[in-house]
């Protein structure tokens, strides 16, 4: 046996070893959840290959009733994980997408992005933005009978909702193509603070420090460039990321951008609670809070194209 093979680099507790062949073994989010119809929701769901070279992918759900005739809004999903473990085939992901499809009548678009430190950041942004494109001009016959590209949402969590934001900042200077985006939602989202990361410096070689937009939006000059027209910013009393998604919700008001901005806290409640147990109350209830803003801005949107 290779010595190297058992030799450990690197280790974070709870997300990952590395060892000095390369290997990476991860701790959570590595089990493949099938794709199918939802029993409890009725919400359909398949696997969907991007760049057969890379595997960057998404897993597609649409919900019940979905009919070639009424086109439904686009979520465009984009997982946590500390941009090194979970997939959208983890249990807690097909779940909240199954929820959110169903709760929000919209098609979910959960994309699978490359993580580090294998495919050390920025690779997950680049991924992740090829994601986003190969949507604009997608022939695939659920995006192309059952989307509206004319309402289309960003949304993720932790570090997917930090993508989601960078995302909403390379539209304006590279096109999101023929997606019109309406609205992004941030759940418990990870931008950092003035503290020393390791675990970032780690999985992100070129990681600029303090004024590094893409980690720290809150010191971007550009951040009222932001191109979407509503940001609605969950947060959670007992997160660690607390304060990060407070300070991300008053640098954005306070830019110069120009749009709306929500945030929406839920007492007693720590990071991501809702994708470890989505039936308790505080879960139903964001879940909930998710897509009736997605529903009144669609309602908004139809409304004002129909005048």
């Amino acid at each position: 046996m290779d010595p190297n093979s058992q030799e450990i680099v690197r280790e974070f507790p709870n997300l990952f070893r590395q060892y000095k062949d390369g290997r990476v073994e991860r701790f959570i989010g590595t089990e493949i959840t099938p794709t199918g119809t939802d029993q409890l929701t009725g919400v359909e769901s398949k696997d969907i290959t991007i760049n057969t070279e890379t595997g960057v992918g998404a897993r597609l759900y649409l919900p019940p009733n979905a009919t070639p005739s009424q086109k439904l809004p686009l979520l465009i999903y984009i997982h946590g994980g500390a941009f090194c473990i979970c997939t959208p085939f983890s249990l807690g992901y097909h779940r909240h997408a199954n929820n959110i499809a169903a709760a929000a009548n919209v098609v979910v678009f959960s994309v699978h992005y490359r993580l580090a430190p294998e495919h050390p950041l920025p690779i997950a942004y680049d991924d992740t933005w090829e994601a986003i494109q190969w949507v604009s001009q997608s022939s695939d016959p659920w995006l192309k009978d059952h989307a509206d590209y004319n309402v289309v949402f960003f949304a993720g969590d932790s570090a997917g909702a930090n993508l989601a934001h960078n995302m909403a900042m390379r539209g304006p200077s590279e096109g999101f193509g023929a997606l019109k985006l309406q609205a992004m939602v941030l759940v418990h989202p990870f931008f950092g603070n003035d503290e020393k990361d390791e675990l970032c410096e780690y999985l992100y070689p070129s990681y600029g420090g303090i004024n590094d937009p893409k980690i720290h939006p809150v010191n971007d000059p550009k951040l009222s460039s932001l191109g979407v027209e509503r940001v609605l910013v969950f947060v959670a009393e007992k997160d660690f990321l607390r304060e990060r998604g407070r300070n991300y919700y008053e640098a954005v008001k306070k830019s110069g951008w120009n749009g709306e901005a929500e945030m929406v806290e839920t007492e007693g409640e720590g990071h991501v609670f809702h994708l470890y147990e989505p039936a308790k109350e505080k879960s139903v209830n964001l879940v909930k809070q998710f897509a009736s803003y997605m529903t009144q801005i669609v309602k908004d949107v139809r409304s004002s194209s129909s005048l």
